[in-house]
């Protein structure tokens, strides 16, 4: 994480960014906050409890993607992708999904947030993840990023254990 600190990181080229065709404003994602941290949270605590890295991420981001657009056209349809790692990260932000939809629906009344919505916010975290990648076939940038942006929840599910490492 130190190194990373250091490392050159170049902008996202716009002509490479893909699904351009979903639109994303700065006020969509400041209403769609909390399925942002929701579904980051999600992703951050698999990804350290199956020891995924961005290549994982990414293709669990791919599989969720084509699924929620082949929803968008009327057909349920699930894809998973055919690494283990990567299946159990869609699987758990899948569930996520699911579950903030439910306890939205519960606490409001009414579903407010639609697919199409967790769709586009999909889409934000699979361009996050491309700007965030560091191109190392094992790098974990893009994951360690999610960890700082939401550290609370995402380090939950592990001990609370003090460090073993002494310092002077």
């Amino acid at each position: 994480m130190e190194a990373r600190k250091h490392e050159r990181t170049e902008g996202l080229d716009p002509t490479t960014i893909p699904h351009r065709d979903i639109t994303l404003s700065e006020e969509f994602l400041k209403e769609k906050s909390d399925l942002i941290a929701e579904l980051g949270n999600a992703l951050a605590a698999a990804a350290e409890r199956e020891g995924a890295v961005d290549a994982d991420a990414r293709e669990a981001l791919a599989s969720l993607i084509q699924s929620y657009r082949t929803l968008q056209s009327g057909v349920i349809y699930e894809n998973l992708p055919p690494n283990p790692i990567a299946a159990n990260l869609h699987r758990a932000m899948q569930a996520a999904a699911a579950q903030f939809l439910t306890e939205e629906r519960q606490a409001l009344g009414v579903a407010k947030t639609r697919d199409a919505d967790v769709l586009r916010v999909l889409v934000f975290m699979d361009i996050l993840s491309l700007d965030r990648s560091n191109g190392r076939r094992y790098g974990r940038s893009f994951l360690d990023a999610l960890l700082r942006f939401q550290p609370a929840k995402a380090s939950a599910g592990s001990d609370d254990m003090s460090s073993s490492l002494i310092l002077p």
